[in-house]
């Protein structure tokens, strides 16, 4: 009885029966008059059972296959990583023994990846023991670092005083750097929004980093060496545009046309950024340098990690790093974010000032000494009086595109530079058509009261030559270098180093220095000294830009953001500056070749840098007897061939002694 009793499965059953329906009964009458029991469609099925039998066994070998790669996923991939290194290993060695200076980049490349890859197996397995060992040291350092710090400055200040001393016994037009980083410093901290809460270690730190790179990247060989052969690279690597650029524009508009020819290179370098990002290497050496100043300085995570990362990307891009924890940061941390930005320039637009014809090795140098003093002077200016959420917090991860392959992530980079060189081009158009037409008011006004020339670059040239002289310039190069800088502060730093690689290339030409009363061209120390002080996005027309990145990220804080922006940038104007103090103070004039060589084997059908110093160093050297008998000191007394050089000297340029 209880098997047939009607349960609520019963019921589920019998409605899923077929022969319930008026479908399953048409069904039924159809199998009913059908002799061998059999419908169409049934034999249909049949069929393709059999196919697909077949089918699955015809695969079943691949799918054996795929079952044991699952399996032996790990050891497989082992095996294959296996066989590439030891193909580059043939490689490296068949390269290093055909010709190892050829293969001296690839040496170096080689031995920087093994370093990390050792160091990351050696913290991955040996940290936490070599920690535990260094544990007693590291508590009796703690115990001793009152009295040992101070000691420390003692050492540092004497062996600073003494290097300076010597140093610039040689050169001292080196001191009116060190003066003006003096000055600059005295000037932020009089601008500190809180005196007592400065945090002297990151200021100090951070200056101390900036002074220690420019140190190994301007006055030691393998620094000299290093930075100038990245130079060369990034030059080499970014006339590969010509390829692409030549072949939508034609060599016609490439060679001609200034858009055509250097905004494209802002295309193909942000393409190849959009790759970096998408392999992780960027990520990367961004959460390296970050580590170092973290560690040093003793700054947060976050806004340590936004300030490295404007060594490689621009204002608006930076941020994006630390975007879920924008919210979260402190005024001061925000203010670090702010004054990083506006105090360096990204990799995109430094190929397009490199194209100018603009030192690279100096452009790389002043990214890279900025993050420190950036970091250094924000702490100065707007010291952390609140409590940071991210203090000594190390989890911090970088956001990553959301590109599926390294193809998507290539397009997905130029697709995201039309915006940028779109910006660029119309401000170009702006800026120019408006700074023509101050100029033009200018002069309207200088001519009512019979002041000839009157233009916004004298007005510059007059207000900020104090500090071009401050940071090293020389007085009479002072009134370009101060033009330039208020090009780059009311403008833009495109305008001012389109201006400045109009200067470079006249006196590598070998123009002469003054054409009646206007000067054509800057030295070569005032000229390094510019290139710093202009690497930097701190402008009046940037303000707009950090407001509008920051706000879409972080809507809620919009208040915050607007009332800091002006004092970031002020900031990052003086970041800049320091910088180039720095350089101003490490810079080592190049010495003069030997002209009596160049000048007796040189062609005079054109001139050259080389060729105006040697020239001038022939007429120094030229003097006029009362008899009119011409005589000449040394390196030139006695040299036959120093009469022939001095009237050729004479066709080019004009000099007393002609």
């Amino acid at each position: 009885m209880e098997d047939n009793q009607i349960t609520l499965v019963n019921l589920e059953r019998g409605s899923d029966n077929p022969a319930f329906s008026s479908q399953g009964e048409e069904r039924l009458h159809k199998e009913s008059d059908d002799p061998c029991g059999e419908s169409k469609e049934e034999r249909g099925r049949e069929g393709k059972g059999r196919f697909s039998s077949y089918w699955r066994k015809a695969l079943h070998p691949a799918s054996k296959a795929k079952r044991f790669c699952k399996a032996h996923a790990k050891a497989m991939q082992k095996v294959v990583l296996g066989l590439l290194c030891i193909a580059y290993l043939c490689y490296f060695a068949a390269a290093c023994w055909l010709n190892f200076q050829r293969a001296l980049a690839l040496v170096v490349m080689t031995a920087l990846v093994v370093f990390f890859m050792c160091w990351s197996l050696f913290q991955k397995h040996c940290g936490a023991k070599i920690l535990q060992l260094l544990r007693p040291c590291r508590k009796c350092f703690q115990k001793s670092w009152p009295w040992l710090k101070w000691m420390l400055c003692v050492v540092l200040l004497g062996g600073l005083t003494t290097w300076l001393v010597l140093d610039t016994s040689r050169n001292p037009e080196q001191l009116v750097s060190f003066a003006g980083l003096c000055f600059l410093v005295l000037f932020l901290f009089a601008c500190s929004k809180h005196h007592g809460a400065v945090s002297w270690r990151a200021v100090v730190w951070g200056l101390g980093l900036e002074f220690l790179l420019g140190l190994f990247i301007l006055r030691t060989t393998p620094g000299i060496q290093t930075f100038q052969w990245l130079g060369d690279q990034i030059q080499f690597f970014l006339s590969y545009t010509t390829a692409g650029s030549s072949f939508v524009f034609g060599n016609t508009l490439i060679e001609e046309i200034f858009a055509f020819q250097t905004l494209p290179i802002i295309v193909f370098f942000s393409c190849v950024m959009s790759v970096l990002y998408y392999l992780g290497v960027m990520q990367w050496l961004i959460l390296k340098i970050s580590w170092v100043l973290q560690v040093s300085m003793g700054t947060t995570a976050t806004e340590t990690l936004s300030v490295a990362g404007n060594i490689f990307v621009g204002q608006t891009e930076s941020p994006l790093l630390i975007r879920p924890y924008l919210a979260d940061m402190t005024n001061s941390e925000i203010h670090a974010v702010m004054t990083g930005g506006f105090s360096t320039i990204a990799g995109s637009v430094m190929g397009a000032y490199i194209s100018f014809g603009i030192d690279a090795a100096s452009l790389i140098a002043a990214s890279v000494m900025a993050a420190p003093c950036a970091l250094a002077m924000s702490k100065l200016v707007y010291p952390e009086v609140e409590e940071s959420k991210f203090k000594g917090k190390e989890n911090i991860r970088l956001s990553c595109g959301e590109e599926r392959n390294i193809l998507e992530a290539a397009s997905n980079g130029a697709a995201a530079s039309v915006g940028l060189v779109a910006n660029i081009a119309v401000n170009l158009i702006a800026f120019l058509a408006a700074l023509e037409f101050i100029n033009a008011a200018l002069r309207w006004f200088g001519e009512m009261v019979d002041i000839e020339g009157l233009s916004f670059q004298v007005i510059c040239s007059y207000i900020l030559m104090p500090v071009a002289f401050l940071m090293g310039a020389d007085w009479a190069d002072s009134p370009l270098v101060a033009e330039l800088l208020g090009i780059k502060i009311f403008l833009n730093e495109f305008v001012a180093y389109q201006q400045l690689a109009t200067y470079k290339k006249n006196r590598l030409s070998g123009l002469e220095e003054w054409d009646g009363s206007r000067k054509q061209w800057i030295s070569e120390r005032a000229e390094s000294i510019t290139t710093f002080a202009l690497c930097g996005f701190a402008n009046f027309s940037s303000i707009g830009i950090m407001l509008g990145g920051l706000t879409s990220m972080v809507p809620q804080r919009k208040g915050d953001f607007a009332s800091l922006v002006l004092r970031a940038l002020l900031t990052g104007i003086c970041v800049s500056m320091l910088n180039a103090c720095l350089a101003g103070l490490l810079y080592v004039p190049t010495e003069v070749s030997d002209c009596v060589t160049f000048l007796s084997t040189t062609n005079f059908s054109s001139t050259s840098y080389a060729t105006y110093t040697c020239c001038k160093q022939l007429f120094a050297s030229s003097m006029l007897g009362e008899n009119g008998t011409l005589s000449f000191t040394a390196p030139w007394a006695g040299v036959e061939e120093s009469v022939p050089c001095l009237i050729q000297c004479c066709g080019h340029y004009n000099h007393t002694t002609c």
